[in-house]
């Protein structure tokens, strides 16, 4: 029996201006999103809502429907978002691919490994703590090459998390 698999949608977009970032994540992020920063010196860990100060080289919002991924350059941003609904985003890519999607537990690497040099928080504000079954994994796959080329942060559907 042929197991059935959801279509995926991969789209790519360099020279991303600030403004531009913003406008994006905001347009796509819902209440079920969370986030993730990289900055020079440590990552913020999983957070339920982005700094109003904001001086990350790299980051990503994922849900349940997407993930946006970024990454800092001089002359601005490239982004790339995995998600399992079309879009029709002005000046993004659609990149090559008949991409498969599907779902699996995420894996969580033993804390006392040194993975993250400053640690890693697994926490929403007021010290209410993250599920780790909330957070999943999702595989996109190139259906002709039999290729997995991105894994995304996805939520599970049927996690609601406190409101913020």
């Amino acid at each position: 029996m042929k197991k059935e698999f959801i279509l995926g949608y991969v789209y790519h977009k360099q020279l991303v201006a600030p403004d531009e970032l913003a406008t994006l994540i905001n347009q796509l992020s819902n209440s079920q999103s969370y986030y993730f920063l990289r900055y020079s010196h440590a990552v913020s860990g999983i957070c339920r809502k982005l700094p109003d100060e904001r001086e990350e080289i790299e980051g990503q919002v994922f849900n349940s429907i997407c993930e946006i991924r970024w990454k800092k350059y001089k002359s601005g941003y490239e982004v790339l978002i995995l998600s399992q609904q079309e879009f029709n985003l002005e000046e993004f890519k659609t990149l090559t691919g008949n991409w498969e999607i599907f779902d699996r537990n995420a894996y969580w690497h033993n804390p006392e490994e040194t993975r993250f040099p400053k640690g890693f928080i697994f926490q929403y504000e007021n010290n209410q703590s993250i599920k780790p079954e909330a957070i999943k994994q999702r595989y996109f796959k190139d259906s002709d090459t039999a290729t997995i080329h991105f894994i995304a942060l996805t939520v599970n559907e049927n996690d609601q998390h406190p409101k913020t």
